[in-house]
């Protein structure tokens, strides 16, 4: 596997990412991973690098700008302070970048998030789908309304924990109405027990069942998705 940080154009500025790619000369489909509330940490550059070890081109942008913390108070500040139109910006320059380079076949991505990245992925799928084969969100901060789930144009896989406190239910079940009256591929999965954050391995809030069967999911779902 090689990785490294890597920069692309961003609406006429520059954006940056952590890149992980499978050790071979080999086409590759391609998946964005977007960062938590955290920034670009250890956390995400990890589930970058095991996306490449499943097959995957994986790229993480860094949408604070080199800006990482592991408070909380930090972290509320740093997402508080994040525009979606500037988010926006450098997550669909990461799409055309994984999609403009020559290893990565199909020339749609998936894209998957956690938290705050979750949520933005969402956003992403509503709002910016050009680019985009297929979405899986965890525990998004940020759910489409019925009638925006409803119009959704990307396949999704949409995974939440049944004791998380910052998604309300409500919403939840919202979008898997609005799914079930769109014509995408979708799929609306809430782990019994698991709360917020229960993929991250690195926190308190790790559950390891839902996350091992989470991220099997996950891997299917893109390999069903992203095929030539």
């Amino acid at each position: 596997m090689k990785t490294e940080m890597v920069t692309f154009p961003s609406n006429g500025a520059t954006g940056s990412g952590y890149l992980a790619v499978p050790d071979d000369d080999r086409p590759h489909p391609g998946v964005i991973v977007i960062q938590e509330w955290w920034g670009l940490d250890d956390h995400i550059k990890d589930v970058t690098r095991r996306f490449a070890q499943e097959g995957f081109i994986a790229l993480a942008p860094d949408l604070y700008h080199g800006k990482v913390t592991a408070e909380p108070d930090e972290a509320a500040k740093l997402m508080m302070a994040l525009r979606q139109d500037e988010a926006a910006k450098d997550m669909r320059g990461a799409v055309a970048y994984l999609n403009s380079r020559d290893d990565v076949q199909p020339k749609q991505v998936g894209m998957t998030g956690f938290c705050m990245g979750g949520g933005l992925t969402m956003y992403m799928a509503v709002h910016y789908p050009d680019g985009l084969g297929a979405v899986a969100p965890f525990y998004g901060t940020i759910i489409p309304s019925e009638e925006e789930a409803a119009n959704l144009k990307v396949p999704i896989l949409a995974i939440f924990g049944e004791k998380d406190d910052y998604t309300p239910h409500d919403k939840i079940e919202a979008l898997r109405r609005g799914l079930d009256r769109s014509s995408v591929a979708h799929e609306v999965i809430v782990y019994p027990g698991a709360p917020h954050a229960f993929f991250n391995d690195t926190r308190e809030s790790y559950r390891a069942e839902a996350a091992k069967d989470a991220w099997g999911r996950v891997l299917t779902f893109f390999r069903q998705h992203l095929r030539a």
